[in-house]
């Protein structure tokens, strides 16, 4: 239905002049008597209360709102008009309202509906002004349409849910504003109910709640479950013994290494030479023969420059410096050695790669394969030689620290392994870190125990006394110490990051993987060890304690002892390469098979 701009104005005429006796009754509350100058005008409803009496008793029907207090302060007064008739008052239906007080004026939308007829809202605003200056009392309505073209409003099929009761005195219409204390407080103690006690009690009450009321500490801590339960036992238990087999297997496998560089390389390249010799036909090299005659040429450079370096100048340079300098070089050689040890398994790699393409080459590229395994075996000769001295100078700044009466070894160990842990525990690892940090501690290991091997040497050479025991003592504080750290290392670093005792699981069979030769998803899981320095530094080391057992007199006799020595020690290295390679093997296959194993059945299941 279209009401048009005239008919809307007729409305609102009737509309005002069907509430102008209730005006009146409101207004001679809460609209004082206007004056200008000293005469007393009367309101212009009190003019119309004879005219629209018998309007008045139709409009009863329609509660008054009371004067508000906070109003009355204001000099305003608020008059709320509801109509709920379409050309025909509809008495039947329910009536919502929506309406909004605030600075002298009421907005009040009101939609009358009942069952299949169609009501329509209306939204009106009334202000009803103070005193003007011309000492008229003047109010003005203002009705508001949603479109002044008359777009017809429809209520919805079903009628609104009925008004809930609201309190009513003397016939009319209760609604008292609150302050915003009242609503707080209300608010509050609905929250709370037991907040005015708990404002009132006394020191005594609280106590003995306090004593009550069960866990001291429910404030600060939380409710132990399951899960918190476990991540306590695989923080001390489960993750510290499957990280440390972890890091032995490792160790063992950079010894592997080791013991294949000083027995299967040399060996090796001697029957390359014999064969040569006997056949005395020259053949192309294949990449293999190519890669150990590379590293034994870098570890006899390596050799030779090491034993033309004064041992004793370096330690007694040292020695000279303070517990603090000491902690200072230490740390300093560390990071360059781990810098070396990362970036040497690059250049070797990289020498392997030129060694099978000269191998494996045309007649026509050997110029350009040839040139580039020279450079590719000068810069793997420079690095091997420079991660030498980094080691043999941390061999002797550990040496300085066990051989001080002052507890430098205690200072060192100390200060360098819980700045190891500051480092690492509190920052974020993702899984592949971690992984690549348990091989860095397998392979820092094996460089401790190089450098207690120099330790044994110098004591054997220099010491007076007796200093065996001290040795083993001072020895098994440091493999105490190191293998303490990393296991606190792990444990919160897997604690923090959410690492499960089962991911070392995984990065165990994957290194009893790399020990089978079996390949791998992903290259980067593997231990990367060169064993070309530290083989340069123990051959330099040991050397001198071999000699000093050595007889001067006749030449002769002393090449015999030479070559005996060398037999010997041949063997039992070689021995002691075979054992460990084969247990390594031994325990790799049984561990694949058992992760194996327990795949299957956790895909059965």
């Amino acid at each position: 239905m279209t009401l048009t701009s005239s008919s809307s104005r007729k409305l609102s005429f009737e509309i005002l002049s069907k509430s102008s006796s209730l005006e009146e009754g409101y207004r001679s509350n809460s609209d004082p008597i206007q004056s200008q100058n000293g005469v007393t005008q009367p309101s212009r409803n009190n003019r119309k209360k004879k005219k629209h009496k018998k309007k008045k008793e139709a409009t009863t029907e329609f509660p008054i709102i009371p004067e508000d207090p906070v109003e009355k302060q204001r000099q305003s007064s608020v008059l709320v008009e509801s109509n709920s008739e379409n050309y025909g008052i509809i008495d039947n239906g329910n009536v919502n309202r929506i309406s909004y007080v605030g600075g002298g004026s009421v907005v009040l939308l009101e939609e009358s509906v009942c069952q299949n007829v169609c009501g329509f809202g209306e939204l009106r605003q009334r202000s009803v002004n103070g005193v003007d200056g011309s000492g008229g009392d003047e109010m003005e309505t203002v009705a508001a349409r949603a479109d002044e073209s008359g777009v017809e409003l429809s209520s919805s099929k079903e009628p609104f849910p009925p008004v809930p009761p609201q309190p009513v005195a003397n016939g009319n219409l209760v609604n008292k504003l609150e302050t915003a204390e009242s609503l707080y407080w209300k608010r509050l103690m609905a929250e709370d109910p037991n907040y005015l006690y708990t404002v009132e009690k006394s020191p005594m009450k609280y106590f003995l709640e306090e004593m009550y009321n069960g866990n001291s500490l429910r404030s600060t801590t939380t409710l132990g479950s399951e899960k918190e339960r476990e991540r306590v036992y695989d923080t001390i238990f489960r993750l510290p013994w499957r990280c440390e087999v972890l890091i032995a297997v490792g160790f063992f496998v950079c010894f592997d290494s080791f013991l294949s560089l000083l027995t299967i390389m040399p060996t090796r390249v001697l029957i390359t030479l014999w064969r040569l010799l006997t056949t005395r036909q020259f053949k192309r090299p294949s990449a293999a023969e190519l890669c150990d005659f590379g590293c034994f040429a870098v570890l006899a450079c390596g050799v030779i420059l090491l034993e033309r370096t004064d041992i004793s100048l370096i330690y007694h340079m040292i020695r000279g410096q303070g517990t603090i300098k000491l902690y200072v070089v230490y740390n300093v050689l560390e990071i360059f050695d781990k810098l070396c040890q990362s970036f040497g398994g690059d250049v070797l790699e990289t020498l392997f790669n030129s060694a099978e393409g000269l191998g494996n080459c045309s007649q026509e590229n050997m110029r350009f394969w040839i040139r580039r395994f020279v450079s590719d075996q000068v810069l793997a000769m420079a690095f091997s030689i420079l991660h030498s001295f980094i080691l043999l100078a941390q061999a002797i700044t550990l040496s300085t620290c066990i051989v001080a009466h002052n507890n430098a070894l205690f200072a060192l160990l100390v200060s360098n392994n819980f700045a190891e842990i500051k480092s690492n525990v509190f920052k974020r690892f993702s899984k592949d870190n971690i992984h690549s940090l348990v091989y860095s501690d397998s392979v820092e290991r094996f460089h401790i125990s190089a450098f207690l091997l120099f330790v044994l040497a110098q004591n054997i050479l220099e010491a007076e006394g007796p200093w065996f025991e001290s040795f083993l003592f001072n020895a098994l504080v440091v493999f105490v110490c190191e293998m303490l750290i990393d296991i606190i290392k792990h444990s919160f670093l897997a604690k923090f990051n959410g690492i499960k005792p089962l991911a070392y699981s995984e990065f165990l069979e994957d290194l009893c993987k790399q020990t089978l030769n079996i390949q791998t998803e992903d290259s980067k899981k593997n231990l990367t060890f060169v064993p070309l320095a530290p083989a340069c530094v123990v051959i330099r080391v040991l050397t001198p304690v071999y000699a000093a057992h050595l007889p001067y007199r006749p030449l002769p006799w002393r090449f015999f002892w030479i070559l005996l020595l060398m037999s010997m020690t041949y063997v039992m290295l070689t021995s002691l390469k075979v054992m460990i390679g084969m247990g390594l093997q031994k325990h790799a296959t049984w561990y694949v098979n058992r992760c194996r194993k327990r795949k299957h059945h956790l895909h059965f299941d």
